[in-house]
């Protein structure tokens, strides 16, 4: 065997382990055996009534091996006088297409068991959390199922194991209602609550076509996997004045290598 052939074997063999074709039975089938390993040796999966379910951090694995990353479109506070609420919305985009490939929506309330006394930024983080899971279930939820996995992201089960909860609650006797004197005796000698200052501005952050531009230009060959890498694990993070500063820096490193290159020429 010539070390040409030998190079080039080894060079396919390591594109075939670095990322998987979901086009490809055979590609998946390794990703499915791929996944188990990694969700068990990392612990990325939560046990609800004996059944084991991948979380969030799994489901984003996946999608990085086959060339898929979630874009977070929007999280839009949908409260009430008497709810504090967020939906999000998740596209998916395939680097290797350049398309969108799937999405998914979610919504996060404080009325939901055991979030009673969360702060609004972990109910708007939960919301997204919850979007890209659904997006990634809504594509790649046989593959999670073949690794051996509940085809439902661990974050969407939140309300399980509450069922027993619910019947103890349930079961317990009713407190007997205290009389009128003692009552209006008891809100007498609790101190006002200070009025709170009103809710800081939500965060601008950046717009799907924002997004979809920075994307587009991180995959020009002048650009390397690192620094790809690092603006894409941060894109979901990037408000609009921040993400037009990244367009506008990407497109600079681009002419300025492309003119280097050309004068090297």
């Amino acid at each position: 065997m010539t070390e040409a052939t030998k190079t080039t074997k080894d060079q396919v063999r390591k594109n075939k382990v670095e990322s998987y074709d979901i086009a490809r039975s055979d590609e998946t089938l390794d990703l499915a055996k791929d996944l188990a390993k990694f969700i068990k040796d990392n612990k990325l999966s939560t046990t609800v009534q004996g059944k084991e379910f991948v979380n969030v951090e799994g489901w984003q694995y996946a999608g990085s091996r086959l060339g898929i990353v979630p874009i977070v479109d929007h999280v839009i506070n949908v409260s009430t006088e008497a709810e504090l609420k967020y939906q999000a919305k998740v596209t998916l985009f395939d680097l290797r297409s350049g398309h969108t490939v799937g999405a998914g929506f979610a919504i996060c309330s404080n009325k939901e068991q055991g979030k009673k006394f969360y702060q609004e930024f972990a109910i708007m983080s939960m919301a997204q959390t919850r979007a890209i899971g659904k997006a990634y279930r809504n594509i790649l939820a046989w593959i999670i199922r073949a690794a051996g996995y509940e085809p439902t992201p661990a974050e969407e089960m939140d309300y399980g194991g509450n069922t027993t909860d619910a019947k103890v609650v349930a079961a317990a006797p009713a407190p007997q209602e205290a009389p009128a004197a003692q009552v209006a005796a008891a809100m007498k000698a609790v101190p006002a609550e200070p009025v709170q200052e009103a809710a800081a501005p939500a965060v601008a952050y950046a717009t799907a076509s924002q997004k979809e531009e920075i994307i587009r230009l991180l995959n020009h060959p002048v650009i390397t996997r690192q620094e790809k890498t690092k603006m894409l694990l941060n894109i979901n993070r990037l408000d609009e004045e921040r993400a037009t500063q990244a367009i506008a820096k990407l497109k600079k490193a681009i002419d300025d290598r492309e003119n280097g290159e050309s004068a090297a020429a």
